[in-house]
C-alpha cells in the first residue's frame, strides 16, 4: 500500500469537571465527615491547573494578552473575563510559582558568569504620576547546560536594585555601559559588551554611506567595525580549545589586537565631531576600556552581552501587545512567569507541560518541612532527570 500523510488539526475544547463529594454527619456528636476529593487550585474559584496553564502559556510564551484570550474564550462559548485571568495568574504566581522563582534565583549564585540587562515597562497603578517609567531587569547565565533566566520588576533604574539582587554573588557580570552595574562591589568583575561598543559605528555607517561630504568620518567607523569584527573572529576560533588553552590565547593573541584597537581609537579622538555617531563610538570605547578588556582575564566570559538581550526579547515583544501592566502585583507576577517561561525554553522544555506540572506538584507539598520541600524543588528544576516524560522536547 502507498502511505499518504497529512496533518489534522483538532481544536481545543473546554469541559466542566464535576466532583461529587459525599458528606456524612454523625447523630451523636454531629461531626461532619467529607470524603477525599481533589483540592482546588484556588479556593472558591472555577480555575483548574490545565486552564491556568493554558492562560499562562498563551500570555507568557505566545505573547497573547488577556483581552485577546477573553475574546477567544467567548468563541468557545465560555465567558472568562480578563479580570478573572489576571487575578488567577497573580494568585498562582504569588502562592505557588514564586517558590520555584526564588529557588532558581538562588541557583544563579552557583554560576561563575552572568549577564544582565534591563528594559522599560509602564505600570498603571504604582503610586506615581501616569506615564512614569518602571523597569524589568533580567539576569541570565551564559550559555550552559543548566541555563537560568530571572526577571525582576523595579520602579526605577537605580543602582541599588542589581546590588541587592546580586548581594553575595561572586563572579563575572557581562553588561552594557550603564553605570549602575559598575557599583556592585569588589566580588563582581564587570565585563563590558563589544557589541555595544560597535553600535555607534554601525549607526554612522548606515547614515553616512551615501554622504560624500563626510567620507573621512565614514572611513573611521568602517575601520572600527573591521577591528572589532576581527576580535570576534579571533575569539570564535578559540571555542574548540580547552579552558586553559583558550585563556592563554586570549591573553596573548587577543590582547594584542585589543590593545591595538584602543591605540587606534586614541589616535582618532578629535579627528571627528565628538557628538557625531562616530565620535560617540570613540568616546564610548575609551570610557569603557577597562570593562571591555576584562574578558581577557578569563576564558569563559563572552565578548558581548547578547545572551541577556536575547532573553529579554520575548518580554519586549509582549510589551508591544499589552502596552502596560495594571498593578505592581501584576508586574511582579509577570517577572516570575516570564522567568519560568524563558528558563523552560532555554532548557529545551515544553513550557505548557512544565507550567502544568509545577501547578500540580507545588500545591500538594506546601505543608512539607523545609528540607523535604527543598528536596522536592530539586526534582522540579528544569534540568532535573526526575521530570516526567513529555515535558522535555525530544
Amino acid at each position: 500500500d502507498e502511505i499518504s500523510r497529512r496533518y489534522r488539526f483538532v481544536p481545543a475544547e473546554i469541559k466542566v469537571e464535576e466532583h461529587h463529594i459525599a458528606v456524612y454527619s454523625g447523630k451523636k456528636d454531629d461531626k461532619i465527615i467529607r470524603a477525599d476529593h481533589p483540592q482546588p487550585l484556588l479556593k472558591g474559584s472555577l480555575v483548574s491547573e490545565s486552564l491556568e496553564t493554558a492562560i499562562l502559556n498563551a500570555k507568557y510564551v505566545n505573547v497573547l494578552p488577556f483581552y485577546r484570550q477573553e475574546r477567544e474564550f467567548e468563541r468557545y462559548g465560555v465567558h472568562i473575563s480578563r479580570q478573572d485571568m489576571a487575578n488567577w495568574t497573580i494568585q498562582c504566581a504569588e502562592r505557588y510559582l514564586a517558590i520555584m522563582y526564588d529557588y532558581l534565583h538562588s541557583k544563579l549564585y552557583t554560576f561563575s558568569v552572568l549577564q544582565a540587562d534591563e528594559t522599560t515597562v509602564f505600570v498603571n497603578k504604582d503610586g506615581r504620576p501616569a506615564g512614569s517609567k518602571s523597569y524589568m531587569w533580567v539576569y541570565t547565565t551564559e550559555k550552559s547546560t543548566h541555563p537560568v533566566v530571572i526577571f525582576e520588576y523595579q520602579k526605577t533604574r537605580a543602582a541599588s536594585h542589581p546590588k541587592e539582587f546580586l548581594a553575595g554573588y561572586q563572579g563575572y557580570l557581562c553588561c552594557d555601559g550603564y553605570e549602575a552595574y559598575h557599583t556592585l562591589g569588589r566580588n563582581i568583575t564587570i565585563c563590558g559588551c563589544w557589541v555595544h561598543a560597535r553600535r555607534h559605528y554601525s549607526n554612522a555607517v548606515k547614515a553616512l554611506q551615501d554622504n560624500t561630504e563626510r567620507t573621512d568620518e565614514l572611513n573611521v567607523s568602517r575601520e572600527a567595525l573591521r577591528r572589532i569584527g576581527e576580535l570576534f573572529d579571533i575569539d570564535k576560533a578559540y571555542r574548540s580549545l580547552s579552558t586553559d588553552e583558550r585563556l592563554e590565547k586570549r591573553q596573548k593573541e587577543l590582547r594584542v589586537k585589543a590593545d591595538e584597537y584602543f591605540e587606534w581609537v586614541r589616535s582618532k579622538v578629535g579627528t571627528v565631531p565628538p557628538k557625531s555617531e562616530t565620535g560617540k563610538g570613540l568616546t564610548y570605547s575609551m570610557n569603557q576600556k577597562n570593562y571591555l578588556l576584562a574578558c581577557l582575564s578569563t576564558a569563559d566570559v563572552p565578548l558581548d552581552n547578547s545572551e541577556a538581550e536575547r532573553k529579554i526579547r520575548n518580554f519586549v515583544i509582549s510589551r508591544k501587545n499589552f502596552v502596560l501592566i495594571d498593578t505592581v502585583n501584576g508586574a511582579n507576577a509577570s517577572a516570575i512567569l516570564f522567568s519560568l517561561a524563558e528558563t523552560a525554553k532555554a532548557n529545551n522544555l515544553r513550557p505548557y507541560e512544565y507550567f502544568k506540572y509545577l501547578l500540580e506538584e507545588i500545591p500538594v507539598h506546601m505543608d512539607d518541612t523545609i528540607d523535604k520541600f527543598n528536596d522536592h524543588l530539586e526534582k522540579l528544576l528544569p534540568w532535573s532527570e526526575d521530570l516526567p516524560t513529555g515535558i522535555r522536547k525530544q
